[in-house]
């Protein structure tokens, strides 16, 4: 079979392609060039460790190197513009209206396992599928005739949640050669051969600086106000601030104050005891269906709120918008733009959509 591994040149894509060619199968690597020149309001000096750094140029070096280690062909496809109009606008827009995004989220759907593999099979290149190091399963059920996708082997490592937007089509065409292992396991072989480094970090985020670089916004003062109208404080920008945070506000209270609502027009931080951010019905639109195609009332099933969630039991149910969660018992912060995703007990992603409201 002949194989495209989309390469960051980190430890899990190398020892994925490693595992594929040494199964048999022809592989290929290719990354997708994402930094746009000209950015000049992103500091230069930042760190590589992420996805969308100023340090690209570095990493595709590393990474062809790479290649010639694994004994594979190696190919670079530019996705600068679509990935800036896609994810980076998203992610401005978003932030500027008072949401909270998850930009590995639309990067994956419509870049990583979209525009990056029509990229490809546009420049000639051909293959029968596309694979990547990322921790989940993917299976076909012969029953129901759809792909499903299910959390890795390691729950630690799992990235499920970021792919839960992935179509019928895309989860076709992928391949995850490591869903099925532990990390511990992946960075022994990474180790043993040589790839890198013990002890390499790994990448933290999609951005290493402040994501007050990729908003673009100048700062504008404005009040942090409690749920009552009251001020007890000032700020910068609300898109500085996120629904839930309690650290970093500089407000004096007799508990912790945390954020529980952004106010765009009035360019308002509201902030409100611990208790304010708990909600047990959250509402999801935008809704991608994956392992099924709706939801039985009768079951439970476990819910994430963002991707460090580690999920909670709740009955969902289809609405004209999307969907709504009930949640068994309440959960902290559901913030919008953030996504919910619906799992089975059998660790399948059901669904998954942009949460737009909680209560």
């Amino acid at each position: 079979m002949n194989i495209l591994v989309g390469l960051s040149g980190g430890i899990d894509s190398t020892v994925a392609a490693y595992l594929l060619k040494k199964e048999g199968h022809h592989v290929e690597g290719v990354t997708m060039l994402i930094w746009g020149e000209g950015r000049s309001a992103i500091p230069a000096n930042l760190s590589s460790n992420s996805c969308y750094s100023p340090n690209e140029k570095e990493d595709i070096k590393e990474t062809a190197e790479l290649c010639q280690k694994l004994g594979i062909d190696y190919h670079t496809l530019d996705c600068a513009d679509i990935y800036e109009k896609t994810v980076l606008e998203n992610f401005k827009n978003e932030y500027l209206s008072a949401r909270t995004p998850n930009p590995c989220v639309w990067c994956n759907t419509k870049i990583k396992f979209g525009a990056l593999v029509d990229a490809a099979r546009n420049s000639g290149l051909v293959f029968d599928k596309f694979a990547t190091g990322h921790y989940a399963r993917i299976h076909y059920n012969e029953n129901s005739g759809r792909w499903e996708l299910l959390k890795a082997v390691d729950k630690k490592k799992d990235q499920s949640y970021f792919l839960y937007r992935l179509t019928q089509e895309q989860l076709s065409r992928t391949l995850f050669p490591l869903g099925e292992m532990e990390k511990s396991e992946v960075r022994k072989i990474d180790v043993a051969l040589g790839f890198h480094k013990e002890g390499m970090e790994e990448s933290q985020d999609f951005y290493p600086g402040d994501y007050s670089d990729l908003i673009g916004a100048k700062d504008k003062k404005g009040r942090i106000v409690t749920t009552d109208g009251i001020t007890v404080g000032h700020h910068n920008g609300f898109w500085h601030y996120t629904i839930g945070q309690r650290k970093g506000l500089g407000v004096a209270a007799p508990r912790p104050l945390y954020v529980v609502a952004l106010d765009s027009h009035k360019n308002e931080v509201i902030v409100g005891y611990e208790e304010e951010t708990h909600q047990r019905t959250v509402f999801a639109g935008d809704v991608v269906f994956s392992s099924e195609t709706d939801f039985d009332p009768e079951e439970e099933y476990i819910v994430k709120i963002r991707s460090a969630h580690q999920g909670a039991p709740a009955h969902v149910y289809r609405t004209e918008e999307g969907f709504r969660v009930e949640f068994k018992e309440f959960v902290k912060a559901a913030t919008r733009g953030q996504s919910a995703v619906v799992y089975d007990k059998m660790d399948r992603v059901i669904a998954g959509g942009i949460i737009e409201g909680a209560e």
